[in-house]
């Protein structure tokens, strides 16, 4: 074989070895060490970001896939589900419905689908109302985590965290740029606000209970370092119309780089790139430039397991008979009773010294 073939060869074999190693991070098995809610959240929160085809935004803030939205009536990866139902479930299943129910359109959710009246009118709800909240509560339902606050805000169980967190609630309140994130946990961003508020203004709000701001959103640590990549990867409801992943960068010790906030000048909604985002400045297109506030870490324990039965108490055994002695001619016969113990044994005398 010549020489050039050769070492197309080995390049093409080099390449299809890099892809084979590529793995995506909700396939890979759990870490060591996480705890069984941890495992849960990021396995419900995985199943649905693959039933959404797996849309994500890359480390540097762009949309690099989107394949189906929330009213759309085609199929989720699993053929049989409808987008614009999964939604709608997200909301019946986790409780957060029955909360909004006056919104216009709400109610009709509650409805099986094939009328079209009602159709139209939950679709209608689906796509004016966030349903990121929802879908967070939706997972830790279906995760089994007790004592969350279910709510369509992500404020509630942000100040659920706050007020609870060190007496037994399931999340923890913590400083992004301190602590570091792990699967199970919710980092949030606070939106639709002229100025930027970050870890101390949403603190201070909470504790002074003024000036909390209302609008917020909230992803799922998925996966953080995997391989060593200083990547953290998270999941969130309602991220460009779908359920999607979100790529972030990790510093070496592992903390989260959070990318320099953007804030709405008009009032608007601050979550997407921002009007300076053109094709003519591309690096101002970020998906990421939020105005990241608070690490909610999970602090869920599992149930330790329980004690091994005792045993089974032992009924006693009774004492062994003993035979009567054969009688001899002319001689009464002798009674029976167990023999007498032999005397005590005297110990022997401790050795002296050189014995």
């Amino acid at each position: 074989m010549p020489f050039r073939w050769t070492r197309v060869l080995a390049l093409l074999l080099l390449g299809i070895g890099t892809r084979a190693q590529a793995i995506e991070v909700c396939d890979a098995p759990p870490r060591f060490g996480l705890s069984q809610a941890a495992i849960a959240i990021v396995r419900a929160a995985c199943e649905e970001h693959r039933q959404w085809m797996r849309p994500f935004i890359d480390r540097q803030g762009r949309l690099a896939s989107l394949r189906v939205t929330e009213a759309e009536s085609g199929n989720l990866a699993d053929h049989g589900l409808v987008p614009w139902q999964r939604v709608a479930g997200y909301w019946r299943e986790s409780g957060t419905l029955s909360q909004v129910v006056g919104e216009p359109g709400a109610a009709s959710c509650w409805a099986p689908p094939g009328n079209r009246f009602t159709d139209n009118d939950c679709r209608a709800f689906l796509i004016d109302t966030p349903w990121s909240a929802a879908f967070v509560s939706w997972v830790m339902t279906r995760a089994g985590v007790m004592n969350f606050t279910r709510s369509p805000r992500h404020i509630d169980y942000i100040r659920a965290a706050f007020r609870d967190g060190g007496s037994g609630g399931p999340y923890r309140f913590t400083d992004p740029t301190i602590e570091k994130p792990a699967p199970g946990d919710l980092l949030c961003f606070i939106r639709n606000r002229r100025q930027v508020m970050g870890f101390a203004g949403l603190n201070a709000a909470l504790a002074s209970r003024a000036g909390v701001p209302n609008q917020s959103h909230c992803d799922i640590v998925v996966a953080a370092n995997v391989g060593g990549d200083r990547t953290l990867h998270l999941i969130g409801g309602n991220v460009l119309n779908a359920v999607t992943m979100r790529q972030l960068d990790l510093d070496r010790s592992g903390r989260v780089v959070l990318p320099l906030p953007r804030v709405s000048e008009d009032g608007g909604d601050a979550t997407g790139p921002g009007a300076e985002c053109t094709p003519a400045q591309p690096d101002q297109c970020n998906f990421n430039r939020q105005d990241w506030a608070v690490l909610l870490k999970l602090q869920v324990a599992d149930p330790a397991p329980a004690a091994p039965a005792a045993p089974p108490p032992v009924d006693p055994q009774p004492l062994p008979q003993v035979p009567p002695a054969p009688e001899a001619p002319g001689q009464a016969a002798a009674p029976n009773t167990p023999p007498a113990a032999a005397p005590p044994v005297e110990a022997a005398a401790p050795l002296k010294s050189g014995e």
